[in-house]
């Protein structure tokens, strides 16, 4: 992008990586965006849909199944956002979230799977296309 090229007006990230590491980098870009005043959306699929889970039956929130999910202590001992803290920053900050049709199914889940607090639509390749602006940027995460 040219120097003086103006900055995207909406961030598309496609987050396909199950591991924590991608997943929380996703959302600390997207809360970014959000936070400047600028559209984000999270379209998560395959393994990273893990990171939607509900909570487990013991309260544990289903993200901390992801490869990594360790990571997140150490986070917030170092003063760093948590996942749930960015996770609650792109809800809060209006950021759309979608999970990909396909990857529930190859996950071997089902929208019931998901967590309830957040509003995720779902749909597929074509949905998040859509949803993309032409002045807009897209990352694989």
């Amino acid at each position: 992008m040219p120097a003086d090229a103006p900055p995207p007006a909406k961030l598309s990230i496609v987050v396909l990586d199950g591991s924590y590491q991608r997943v929380h980098y996703a959302l600390a870009m997207a809360a970014a965006q959000l936070a400047i005043g600028r559209l984000a959306t999270l379209f998560f699929t395959m393994g990273a849909i893990r990171a939607l889970l509900a909570p487990r039956g013991d309260g544990v929130p289903g993200w901390r199944a992801l490869d990594g999910a360790a990571r997140d202590d150490a986070m917030a001992a170092n003063g760093l956002a948590t996942f749930e803290e960015l996770l609650g920053a792109c809800a809060e900050l209006g950021a759309t979230v979608l999970v990909c049709d396909m990857g529930l199914k190859a996950e071997g889940l089902t929208r019931a799977d998901l967590r309830a607090d957040l509003t995720i639509g779902t749909g597929g390749l074509v949905t998040f296309l859509n949803d993309a602006r032409a002045d807009g940027a897209m990352v694989v995460l």
